[in-house]
């Protein structure tokens, strides 16, 4: 994905002040609103202006993004570093109009946007947990009073292991909420949370834990905290939704001639019946081994033959043997076709 850089979006100095921020953004929006803009892209270009603001008028997401430093230019092939966001937590809930009500939502911003900051992945209603020691809190009142506003919701990323995410558990995870100070001065507060991880979750999925969002600021009840699952890459699986994929190194007479092999899973190692005459790169498929839920994902294995190097006079006579006794061509040519 390409890299964005925001302040650029804007015109404006990564040094910047929240008001000139807001200037500039509304300068460019009345010029590239595709309402009344006769401009090229204009839709496309308000969608960029959008997105920029997003972040940089908020303390905790322009604090996230300035982490990655100025180094990079627009359009610059990009990678989030390893564990970027994982613990940062922000106001607001992924997925939700960045502009309140009417203004759209993150689904229409970049995969750069996605990549930092979550919220486009996730679909479905999240896992609800509730907090370790207390209940949601009661929504309260008699007659018409009108009951106070409830505190801001909060998101933040996690990283986990396939195998947490296969067995699932109890974990703890310490999240870094950013605060402003009364300067005006961003501040990082630590504070963990406890979560149950259901076995079988994947990647995107969301867990809610009610009432550990913000508080309410006129004494209703707390927002919320939804907890985005990113699922780390693992060396021996690809995962895709709830089936994971597996190579399985073969020699040349376990796939000529068939075996019975052990193949590792996530749940432990299975035997499987390797069938004679498997080629390379075939898959077998173990049902229900992948990760757990209704229905289970499954297993592929990609079958990967290896050869034995010809490394010894008896390996090299063997393969000589092989040469003259096995009618075998490995690159058959066809006959030209007769046209005459």
């Amino acid at each position: 994905m390409e890299y964005r850089d925001y302040y650029e979006t804007l015109g404006v100095a990564r040094t910047a002040s929240a008001d000139e921020i807001k200037k500039a953004y509304r300068r460019l929006a009345r010029k590239f609103h595709p309402d009344v803009s006769k401009e090229k892209d204009a839709e496309a270009k308000f969608k960029q202006l959008q997105e920029a603001y997003e972040v940089l008028k908020d303390p905790e997401k322009r604090a996230a993004y300035d982490q990655l430093g100025s180094n990079w230019k627009a359009g610059q092939d990009f990678r989030p570093p390893p564990d970027f966001g994982g613990g940062f937590e922000f106001r607001g809930r992924p997925g939700a109009p960045p502009g309140g009500a009417g203004a759209g939502s993150y689904d229409s911003f970049s995969d750069f946007f996605s990549s930092l900051f979550g919220g486009s992945a996730a679909g479905g209603n999240p896992f609800e947990q509730q907090p370790f020691g207390q209940g949601p809190g009661a929504g309260g009142g008699g007659g018409r009073r009108r009951a106070p506003a409830r505190g801001r919701d909060h998101h933040a990323r996690i990283d986990i292991d396939l195998e947490e995410a296969f067995r699932g558990g109890n974990r703890t995870f310490e999240l870094k909420r950013p605060q402003v100070d009364s300067e005006g001065l961003l501040q990082m507060r630590k504070h963990t949370v406890k979560v149950t991880i259901p076995p079988g979750i994947t990647e995107g999925q969301q867990l809610r834990l009610a009432g550990q969002g913000e508080d309410s600021p006129q004494g209703g009840e707390p927002g919320d905290l939804f907890l985005e699952v990113h699922v780390r890459p693992h060396d021996s699986y690809e995962v895709e939704g709830k089936d994971v994929t597996t190579t399985l190194p073969l020699a040349p007479w376990e796939a000529a001639l068939g075996a019975t092999v052990p193949v590792p899973t996530l749940g432990g190692e299975v035997e499987m019946r390797i069938p004679a005459g498997s080629q390379s790169g075939q898959k077998l498929r173990l049902r229900g081994r992948g990760l757990p839920g209704n229905p289970a994902g499954d297993q592929f294995v990609q079958l990967k033959v290896v050869l034995p190097p010809a490394d010894s006079p008896k390996a090299r006579e063997l393969y000589e043997q092989m040469k003259r006794e096995l009618p075998f061509e490995a690159r058959p040519t066809s006959r030209p076709a007769d046209v005459s």
